[in-house]
């Protein structure tokens, strides 16, 4: 038995939820995301609240229960308060700039570097050392942050690099001179 996947899901009074077949949809004020449920769970919407059931104890539905339960909660908070990336860059000269749907980044290499935003994904670069990514589906949103970070990762000697809001680089000692 899943401990987490048996927890029932309260659905804030903003989302609203809808059962379709094997589609779960959830529209809130953010927007709207549409999940498709695997054979082997099914949902129950309740009082307010959502319940999901593994037909079976195999393991791989009892994972996929839990999966699913997970995946809504995120669905209604996406379409409620949105999710927030915040990026950090470091290095002398090192920018980043917001233009429509392309953002340029000058992070040390001969030629700036463009990046496509998303669907659904709105980076905001005000200053042009933070990046902030903001969208409604969480996935979407560590996803480009994780492809914006690749770009140029921290390095441990002098930080130098694009790295999140959160994130603590390890700093390694340079290259000690003996006499």
């Amino acid at each position: 038995m899943s401990k987490f996947g048996n927890k029932p899901v309260e659905i804030v009074k903003d989302a609203k939820v809808e059962l379709k077949e094997r589609l779960l949809s959830v529209e809130g004020p953010k927007g709207k995301l549409d999940l498709p449920l695997p054979i082997g769970v099914t949902v129950e919407q309740k009082e307010g609240k959502l319940f999901f059931k593994a037909d079976n104890t195999l393991k791989k539905n009892l994972a996929l229960q839990g999966t699913m339960r997970a995946l809504s909660v995120n669905m209604i908070e996406g379409v409620t308060k949105g999710y927030t990336k915040v990026l950090i860059i470091e290095g002398v000269g090192y920018k980043a700039q917001a233009q429509g749907k392309i953002l340029k980044l000058n992070v040390g290499f001969t030629h700036p570097v463009e990046f496509n935003i998303p669907e659904g994904i709105k980076i905001d670069a005000a200053k042009q050392v933070e990046i902030s990514i903001t969208g409604i589906d969480k996935a979407k949103v560590g996803e480009a942050a994780a492809k914006i970070r690749r770009i140029c990762p921290p390095e441990p000697y002098k930080g130098k690099g694009i790295r999140y809001s959160d994130e603590r680089i390890r700093r390694k000692v340079g290259k000690a001179v003996t006499k």
